[in-house]
């Protein structure tokens, strides 16, 4: 059930970048609180993994997303997200959702040309951030999203 929760959380951040290439610090910060008001109450993760565990997490999630942040690569919005995500989850997570996302980032960058064409009107102007035309630089959220949902599977 905490799983479905984060799942739910995770797809709202990732939808709100998808259209708007920005998460809104209610979702990213409001995340963290609840994350890190969470661990301190129990002394567990949302997951039930064990505090260090989700300290060492984000220490992590920091180390991975600073350097994309300094490079202009990632948004501040997926700095934020992975930290919410690393208290709210623990280290496998948080490690297993950046190289899921590495693979879908390598998917649609080899599948985008084919595939875009595919979509319905609807899709292609809700997302059109995620189009091959408009940009070279896409929301990484989404990608977060679909390596998480991967790491989730395997995990569970």
């Amino acid at each position: 059930m905490e799983l479905l929760f984060l799942l739910i959380w995770f797809v709202a951040c990732a939808e709100q970048d998808a259209r708007q290439r920005q998460i809104s610090n209610w979702l990213t910060l409001g995340g963290f609180a609840l994350a890190l008001g969470y661990l301190l109450y129990s002394g567990q993760t949302w997951l039930g993994l064990e505090a260090s565990d989700g300290g060492w997490a984000l220490v992590l999630a920091v180390a991975l997303t600073l350097p994309g942040y300094a490079l202009g690569r990632l948004g501040a919005g997926d700095v934020k997200l992975m930290a919410a995500l690393a208290l709210a989850t623990g280290s496998l997570y948080v490690l297993g959702t950046f190289i899921g996302a590495a693979l879908a980032t390598l998917l649609w960058l080899a599948l985008r040309q084919k595939i875009w064409p595919l979509m319905g009107q609807w899709f292609t102007e809700r997302y059109a951030c995620m189009n091959t035309e408009t940009t070279n630089k896409y929301p990484f959220s989404p990608f977060l999203l679909a390596g998480f949902s991967l790491i989730a599977l395997c995990i569970q």
